[in-house]
């Protein structure tokens, strides 16, 4: 009996096999799980409101732009002085109004120049009185001017507020090293003037050709980036290489389609390096904010043999039509700037702003040694 009912659980289970082998597969999805890339229903659209007549014209920037942009800094200006001026009886300190009602230049017993607050002279931060030489009269007044447009005595801890200052301590400081035999302020000034010619801006030149030029400069026939860039470049190292730096070769820093940077040639570095190493100390002081406002060791050379009394009797060979200025070294130091914006267009309160005060940092540097 248990035979045959194990028998026959068998043949059920063969008959049940054959019968799913012989059935074809179906796979069965539930809706939920199917999967659309498109929408199920199209998007329809509102109907627009209709407007009687031309559409209106595109915005234009006004005339009185630029002035009444002047007009608003100085309204900003005002009102920040009037609130500086306002005195606040918990914070009330030394450092939140001046100690100084006048500030004035006088001689001091040895004939030097000093700059008075009332009868305090100024002190540099070693403590020692700043003071300059009888020809340095027209930067003491600017410095003089300096410290009777500051409101707060706290505006006198920040340099910002006292380039002229901090320029003519660095100038002091290096003339004191000199005078006491350390060398090692002109050792790490050499070192990092050096470093700015392996990558002068005056000789990064762009490449030959360049994709993003205007349409207009490559069909016409236009000045290239580089091409400007080579037409400033060449009066400056001929002079330099002509009074300055007699005998030693320039070269680009970039090839037409190279992005490595070539080296100067030996006797070039040395050449160079023994120059910056003879310089007094306030034309060292001065080519040193020239070159790190340029970022070119040549725009800042060429702008210190055109004021410095160094050079004074080379000056007096050459015609006045031929003066290095102000502008001429800012175009020469930013031409790739001038390029950029001039095809793109200007950003307000930065492209305006660099300008100015690459201008302030260079008219600087020759009120310094002028």
């Amino acid at each position: 009996m248990e035979k045959s009912l194990l028998l026959a659980s068998c043949r059920m289970r063969i008959l049940q096999t054959q019968w799913l082998v012989a059935q074809p597969v179906r796979l069965s999805v539930c809706r939920r799980c199917q999967l659309h890339t498109t929408a199920g229903y199209s998007a329809l659209p509102n109907n627009l409101p209709a407007f009687a007549g031309p559409p209106p014209e595109a915005p234009q920037a006004s005339v009185s732009y630029p002035l009444g942009r002047i007009a608003r800094r100085k309204q900003q200006a005002e009102s920040l002085r009037r609130g500086q001026n306002i005195k606040d009886a918990k914070s009330e300190t030394l450092l939140s109004r001046r100690f100084w009602r006048e500030v004035s230049v006088k001689e001091n017993e040895k004939g030097d120049l000093q700059v008075l607050l009332d009868k305090r002279p100024v002190r540099l931060a070693s403590k020692e009185p700043l003071a300059l030489p009888k020809t340095k009269r027209a930067l003491a007044t600017a410095i003089a001017i300096e410290w009777d447009s500051l409101i707060t005595s706290q505006q006198a801890l920040k340099h910002h507020y006292i380039p002229l200052t901090s320029l003519t301590s660095r100038a002091l400081d290096i003339q004191s090293a000199d005078e006491q035999g350390h060398s090692i302020i002109r050792e790490q000034l050499q070192q990092m003037l050096m470093r700015y010619l392996a990558t002068d801006t005056l000789l990064c030149w762009a490449p030959e050709t360049n994709l993003h030029d205007p349409l207009e400069t490559q069909k016409d026939g236009g000045f290239s980036l580089r091409q400007s860039q080579k037409a400033a470049a060449e009066p400056i190292i001929a002079y330099l290489a002509t009074h300055i730096f007699p005998g030693v070769e320039i070269i680009p820093v970039l090839g037409a389609d190279s992005i490595v940077p070539a080296r100067q040639p030996q006797l070039t570095q040395d050449v160079i390096r023994g120059w910056i190493a003879g310089l007094p100390a306030f034309e060292l002081a001065a080519l040193e904010r020239g070159v790190l406002a340029t970022k070119s060791l040549l725009v800042a050379a060429r702008v210190l043999v055109a004021y410095s009394t160094h050079w004074q009797q080379l000056r007096q060979q050459e015609p006045k039509s031929h003066r290095f200025g102000i502008e001429e070294a800012a175009e020469a130091a930013t031409l790739e700037v001038a390029h950029q914006t001039q095809q793109w267009g200007e950003v307000e309160d930065t492209h305006d702003v660099e300008k100015e005060d690459l201008r302030k940092q260079l008219g600087s540097a020759i009120l310094l040694v002028s």
